[in-house]
C-alpha cells in the first residue's frame, strides 16, 4: 500500500505499532525538554582574581567569569545577561565606588581614584532590590582591582 488513506491510517495507528511509536517519542520529547532545567550555576570565579589598573593598556581590566554548573557542561563562561557585574556593591546607599565596570567585565578606575575595590560577578538573586546594600548576588565571585 503506497498511499494511505484515512481507514488504512487508522488501522495501523489501532495496530499499536504507530502508537507506541507515537508515546516513545513524547517520553524523549519530554525527557530532553527537562534535562537542562535543573542546572543551576553553583559558583562563580572571577579571573584575574587581583589586577593593578597602572599594569594593563589605559588602565582598563578585562575581568572574566568563569561558572561552575550542577550538571553538565560543569564549567562555562558568563556573559551578560546571565551575570552581573558590579563595583563594591550593586546599587543601594553605599558609597560611589572609585572604578566602574560595564556589562562585558571592562572595568576602568575613576579620575583621582586611589586604592582597592572589589570587583564583584554574579547571578541575581530573584527578589527585589534591599535599599541599603542593593541587589543581592547569589552565587557571587570576586576578584581585586587597584587604582593607582
Amino acid at each position: 500500500m503506497i498511499a494511505l488513506n484515512g481507514i488504512s491510517r487508522l488501522r495501523v495507528w489501532k495496530s499499536g505499532v504507530l502508537r507506541q511509536s507515537g508515546v516513545t517519542l513524547l517520553v524523549l520529547l519530554i525527557a530532553g525538554c527537562g534535562a537542562h532545567a535543573n542546572r543551576e550555576l553553583v559558583s562563580v570565579m572571577v579571573t584575574p582574581s587581583a589586577a593593578d589598573a597602572q599594569n594593563f593598556p589605559s588602565g582598563q581590566v578585562q575581568f572574566v567569569a568563569m561558572g561552575t554548573f550542577s550538571r553538565s557542561p560543569t564549567s562555562a563562561q558568563l556573559n551578560s545577561p546571565d551575570i552581573m557585574w558590579c563595583v563594591e556593591s550593586c546599587g543601594g546607599f553605599i558609597a560611589p565606588p572609585g572604578a566602574t565596570i560595564d556589562d562585558t567585565g571592562l572595568a576602568t578606575c575613576k579620575s583621582g581614584f586611589s586604592g582597592v575595590v572589589t570587583v564583584l560577578a554574579g547571578k541575581p538573586k530573584p527578589q527585589a532590590p534591599m535599599p541599603d546594600v542593593g541587589i543581592q548576588l547569589q552565587p557571587v565571585g570576586t576578584a581585586q582591582l587597584t587604582c593607582p
